[in-house]
This record gives structure tokens, C-alpha cells and sequence, in this order.
């Protein structure tokens, strides 16, 4: 009788009809695997079999405890919010472009339980003002403006988390003042070398995608697109509106459509508004043909010993035509110490399911080791 009934159990396990067969599979590939790299007799990367019993997706929506404004300069004043934990571990949130602006979803990361999550819009995007601006906008700048925020709200250190180019000025931040940063989490590493540029914007990703690539070279003539960066540059900053609105809108919508590993036309169309894509489009593209405002092309990679001590989380799309795996891999070579992930099944963005629940783990993972005097009282406004 066992033996007829362990016949037939398999029997069912065999016949499965394609259509189900097809949706385990589905099922299991939101599931990572996890890519480590370890120091041995040479380098070797182990793809780990043991799957996560679980998925973490985003935390709840939630709303700030507070929110207010900072005057950086006499040009620019930052708009920033706290969310979670008044008495929480603190942590801030990095927003990608540079120009992005940080969304609801960038709160939603942290157990709002256990963080006191700090967001805040970088010089001339999102909600800070004046909108669009270059004027006094550079890396330096927005590293002088953190810790301005940080001395601002009163704390004494905190947790680093950025993503694309949030990953950039993390790193920048981290590397000059590596005695406020308790922890970084990473993702899409974006360190602005010329090859990283020339990738995305010139030659490289058009060929994965050339139908949205000829939606972004339709601004440019024939004649300018030797140097398609140089050629937006001209549009983004002349001073005819017309010509600004479709090189920013074929710039942003590049990005939009190659952020997700399957397309998605939500996030395109959020990135088509006239005033998100004037802003992301003139600040990346300012920031570009200065090439980060960094001293040498490997400056981030050079400067690793700076926060080779860090607890470190570094998580990457394996598909990400943005950001490619390239530029983590280099990274991660420089330094070893940091615990690496790659990510099978997923393209650039931080809502991917894979991404999202390699990121929150993260944040899970650190908030249990809150440091000593992480936080101060925070100063009369």
C-alpha cells in the first residue's frame, strides 16, 4: 500500500502541467541566491544554494515625525524629514542621480520600529530650492551639506545607505568623515569613471535596448553625436526652454526605461514630468561632464582604505545596464572585506524584489548593533 501511494505521489510530481510547472519556477527565482567572494589561494565566487526562507519586501508607508528646512548656502537651501523612531538607530537615506529627489518608497527601507531614518532632497532637486540649479552644486558640496544636516539634527553618527549615484556620494562621504559613518549599505555602484559614461550614455547600452535609444538620440543632430553628454549639455543649459524640455525629457526617460529589468512604463512616465526631468537631466548632466568633481577618475576606489573598517553591504543587479556589474566587481576586488552580493534575476533599481529584500536584510542585520552614542540631543530650531 506505501509502495502504491509513494507510486503515485511521484506519478503527480511528473505530470505536472506546464502552466504550474512554469509558476514554481517563477516562484523560486524571486528567491536570490547569494554571490560571495572570499580571499583563498586566488578568487573564487560561490553561489551559495540555500535559498532565504524568506522575502523581505518594503516596510509599511510612513509618514515624518518631522520635516524642515536648511539653509546650505545663500544660494541653496535643502528640505529634509525624519521618519520612524525619534530614538532610533539613525540612518540616512542617499537618493539616486544626482537630481532624483528621495520618493516615499526611500523611507520604507528601515524598521521604522528601530531607525531614525533621515531623508533629504540634494541641492537643486525635489523639494529644495531654487529647483534645477548648478550654481554651487557639486560632490563637495553635498558632502559639506550631510554633515551640516548631521551637526543640524544632532547626531553624533550614523548609518550610510545609497544607492546608483547615492552609492557615489556615500562612498564620498563615507571616505572623507569615516568617523560618522557606522555602517554602509550599497547598491548599483556608481563610481563616474569615463568607461562607466561612456557605457550608458554613448556606446554599450544601445545595443541592448535600440529602440529606446533612438528615443534618446532624437534631440541630438547626426553632426553632435560623437559626444552625446557634450551635445545634451549644450540643450540642458541654453536658455530656450523648448530645446531644454525635449533633451531633459529624452535624457530622463533613457534612464527610466533601462532602470527595471522588464521595462516599466510607471516609472517611465514619472520620469516624462517636465520638471523631475529638467532637474534629474541638467544636474547629471552637470555633474558628468565635470566627471564628479573628483580629484582622479578612481578616486573612490584609491580612497578605500579610508573605510576598509566599515561594516559594509554591497548589493548589485546582475542585469543592471544602468550601473553595470562591472564597476561593484572593481570595487569589491579593491575591497574584499565588504560582504557582496550579486543578485540573479534583477536589473538597477532598489524595487526590484530581489534587491529590496537583499537591502532590507541589510538594515535588519544592523539595526540589532546599534553603536554608543549614536545620537545626541538634537539642536533648538
Amino acid at each position: 500500500m506505501a509502495k502504491r501511494r509513494a507510486k503515485s505521489k511521484q506519478k503527480r510530481r511528473m505530470t505536472l502541467t506546464p502552466a504550474l510547472s512554469r509558476k514554481r519556477e517563477q516562484k523560486k527565482s524571486l528567491i536570490p541566491t547569494r554571490s560571495r567572494v572570499v580571499a583563498g589561494a586566488g578568487l573564487k565566487t560561490i553561489l551559495s544554494r540555500k535559498r532565504e526562507r524568506e522575502i523581505r519586501k518594503l516596510y509599511r508607508p510612513i509618514e515624518p515625525f518631522r520635516s524642515g528646512r536648511l539653509r546650505v548656502s545663500s544660494v541653496h537651501e535643502l528640505y529634509y524629514e525624519e521618519c520612524g523612531n525619534p530614538n532610533g538607530k539613525p540612518a540616512l537615506f542617499l537618493h539616486g542621480g544626482p537630481g532624483a529627489g528621495a520618493g516615499k518608497d526611500s523611507r520604507r527601507f528601515f524598521d521604522p520600529k528601530r531607525y531614525r531614518i533621515v531623508l533629504f532632497d540634494q541641492r537643486g532637486c525635489g523639494r529644495s530650492r531654487p529647483h534645477a540649479s548648478l550654481e554651487e552644486n557639486t560632490t563637495w558640496h553635498l558632502v559639506a551639506d550631510i554633515e551640516k544636516l548631521r551637526e543640524h539634527l544632532g547626531i553624533e553618527r550614523w548609518l550610510v545607505f545609497g544607492g546608483s549615484w547615492g552609492s557615489t556620494l556615500a562612498l564620498a562621504y563615507s571616505q572623507t568623515h569615516p568617523r560618522r559613518v557606522t555602517e554602509l549599505v550599497l547598491r548599483g555602484i556608481f563610481m563616474l569613471r569615463r568607461g562607466e559614461l561612456r557605457w550608458f550614455y554613448q556606446e554599450g547600452a544601445s545595443t541592448l535596448f535600440p529602440d529606446r535609444w533612438e528615443q534618446y538620440i532624437a534631440p541630438i543632430p547626426t553632426a553632435e553625436r560623437g559626444d552625446l553628454i557634450a551635445a545634451f549639455h549644450r540643450r540642458l543649459t541654453s536658455d530656450d526652454r523648448a530645446m531644454q524640455l525635449a533633451a531633459a525629457r529624452a535624457w530622463s526617460v533613457w534612464e527610466a526605461a533601462t532602470s527595471y529589468l522588464f521595462v516599466n512604463e510607471d516609472n517611465v512616465r514619472r520620469w516624462s514630468d517636465d520638471e523631475f526631468a529638467v532637474a534629474i537631466a541638467r544636474i547629471e548632466c552637470h555633474y558628468f561632464v565635470h566627471g564628479g568633481f573628483f580629484h582622479a577618475e578612481d578616486q573612490l576606489l584609491i580612497r578605500v582604505d579610508a573605510i576598509r573598517h566599515i561594516p559594509t553591504v554591497i548589493v548589485q543587479g546582475r542585469y543592471d545596464v544602468v550601473c553595470p556589474m562591472m564597476s561593484a566587481w572593481d570595487l569589491h576586488k579593491a575591497w574584499p572585506e565588504a560582504e557582496f552580493h550579486v543578485v540573479p534575476d534583477a536589473g538597477h533599481s532598489a524595487l526590484e524584489p530581489g534587491i529590496t529584500h537583499q537591502l532590507i536584510s541589510a538594515t535588519d542585520r544592523f539595526a540589532l548593533t546599534r553603536a554608543a552614542s549614536t545620537s545626541a540631543a538634537p539642536r533648538r530650531r
